[in-house]
């Protein structure tokens, strides 16, 4: 049985310190209600007998507003952490708990030099869940106006949705200005350009600074959304290259003289490999794969440490379309790595690769009289972690769902990385011989209902609030509704709290002189 971990044992201190301060931050509230609401007679100087027999004098309307009371604190609570929780995505009695209370508890600090080496496997492992569950840049992102507005045409209908749109803008600003931007006027109508809304002020704002001056990221714009042809888009990419390899060369002279210039050449970078990518999409869109291939093989030696592109994706699409599936093969074993991002494209053309040796003779009832193979189990537990990874996907593969335009941008491990990853490679399963029927077997017999994710667990708080709430509220009906059996009940409890103090008073007041014990009572 595996221990427990530190992490348990944290959350358990914490959960027992709130549970106290909660039970008696009630009490406090109950007896300040009774002393200036009811009025009852409590004086501080009272002794230990008198506060029992005031205990046992107690009627049962008491016991219903002490239920009540506490019920609807407990309540208030609960409704603060759930707004909490759908404001923020944490729950503010664990925040504080980790905040403040870990230090007095004993926790030990996740930042301190002496546990860095220790949490090193952990942190990797959260980075690693954080970066698979974020939203990403689709890589295989469509023309808008060679592609996206066809649909338009046709349809009459917006295939982008706002946000989408305006993650993109956000790409935009970031991968195509720089703080020196206002120095050169072409630069500086481009940066107000991706602020637009409107297609056409940004197609105009894109005309305007060609005017002024060879600009890339005004090709750039006019190639993505004025173009209505993948061929015009490619001629105006060749112009932004021109563009952007000038830039890229004197800025890269400069980079070294201050912060401004290396700004600048990191900007210039982003626009150059855009650029190229752009450019490989068009040639692999045309027809002229392996051209295709030969663009990003060269784009990915020349800048090895741009993967936020993800250009090996585009790289593995076209080597699938080449059937050159050593080639790929040997891609996967570059990016297949545990400390790297994790993609449905990589993990299904893992298993696509693993199922292709065994798929053209694969029969699921010769499987169950002769058991699976070496080869099929391999497939089988390569299908088994795609599917783990995005269970969105197989639907699409096996067209269970119809698929409709990727979007510009996709969440990794859910349903819109499956319509992007389906859209381009669904033709390259088809291909492979039986693929699809042994995925189709592997999937429907180990995975069900697919489940929408990423999806937040409550927190313990939250049930734990949630549940004494409810308690409490039981208690105060029970109480309404039999006050004579509940009294009883409260009194033996009472009684039972209380017996540990009796005994230690009766100690104490044996052994202290009756003189300083009557001084005592009177502070």
């Amino acid at each position: 049985m595996a221990e427990a971990g530190p992490g348990f044992l944290e959350q358990l201190k914490s959960c027992i310190v709130w549970s106290w301060t909660y039970l008696w931050t009630v009490w406090f509230f109950i007896m300040l209600f009774l002393v200036y609401i009811l009025r009852v007679p409590l004086k501080i100087n009272d002794n230990l007998s008198t506060v029992s027999m005031f205990l046992n004098t107690l009627t049962p309307k008491f016991y219903v507003a002490l239920t009540g009371t506490s019920s609807l604190i407990s309540g208030l609570i609960l409704i603060f952490e759930w707004w909490y929780f759908r404001k923020y995505g944490t729950s503010f009695i664990e925040q504080v708990s980790v905040s403040h209370l870990r230090p007095l508890l004993g926790g030990v600090d996740n930042n301190s030099p002496s546990n860095s080496n220790t949490n090193n496997g952990d942190s990797d492992s959260n980075r690693q869940s954080v970066s698979e569950c974020k939203v990403w840049r689709n890589p295989l992102n469509l023309f808008r106006g060679a592609e996206y507005n066809r649909y338009t045409w046709v349809t009459g209908r917006e295939p982008l949705t706002y946000y989408d749109m305006n993650l993109s803008a956000q790409d935009h600003q970031t991968f195509f200005t720089c703080d020196t931007d206002h120095l050169r006027p072409a630069d500086a109508i481009m940066q107000k350009a991706w602020r637009e809304r409107n297609p056409q002020a940004r197609i105009s704002a894109a005309h305007e600074a060609l005017e002024l001056n060879e600009c890339a990221t005004a090709y750039i714009l006019l190639a993505e959304e004025e173009a209505t042809t993948i061929v015009e888009a490619e001629k105006l990419f060749k112009q932004a290259l021109k563009a952007g390899e000038g830039c890229y060369r004197r800025s890269q002279q400069l980079q070294h003289h201050g912060a401004q210039y290396e700004a600048q050449h990191r900007r210039d970078t982003n626009v150059l490999v855009y650029i190229k990518r752009r450019l490989a999409m068009c040639a692999r869109k045309l027809g002229r794969t392996r051209e295709a291939v030969k663009m990003m093989r060269d784009l990915m030696k020349e800048f090895p440490l741009l993967s936020m592109f993800n250009i090996h994706e585009n790289l593995l699409e076209a080597l699938l379309e080449l059937q050159a599936y050593a080639d790929v093969q040997a891609v996967l074993a570059k990016y297949d790595d545990i400390s790297l991002p994790k993609s449905a494209t990589i993990c299904y053309t893992a298993a696509l690769l693993k199922a292709r040796a065994v798929s053209d003779k694969f029969s699921p009832e010769a499987a169950s009289r002769r058991g699976l193979s070496t080869a099929e189990m391999n497939a089988v537990e390569a299908i088994h972690r795609a599917v783990e990874f995005n269970p969105h996907v197989p639907k699409y593969l096996l067209e269970m769902k119809s698929l409709i335009l990727p979007p510009e941008h996709i969440l990794k491990r859910g349903d819109s990385e499956a319509i992007a990853y389906a859209f381009f490679h669904l033709q390259h399963w088809k291909r492979v011989e039986g693929a699809l029927n042994l995925l189709h077997c592997t999937w429907e017999g180990t995975f069900h209902e697919v489940s929408v994710y990423p999806k937040k667990e409550l927190p313990f708080f939250i049930l734990f609030t949630a549940g004494l709430c409810s308690f409490t509220a039981m208690l105060a009906l029970l109480t309404h509704q039999f006050p004579e059996l509940m009294g009883v009940f409260a009194k033996a409890f009472l009684s039972t709290l209380f017996a540990p103090l009796n005994f230690v008073m009766e100690k104490v007041e044996s052994i202290l002189p009756s003189s300083l014990w009557h001084q005592l009572t009177r502070i």
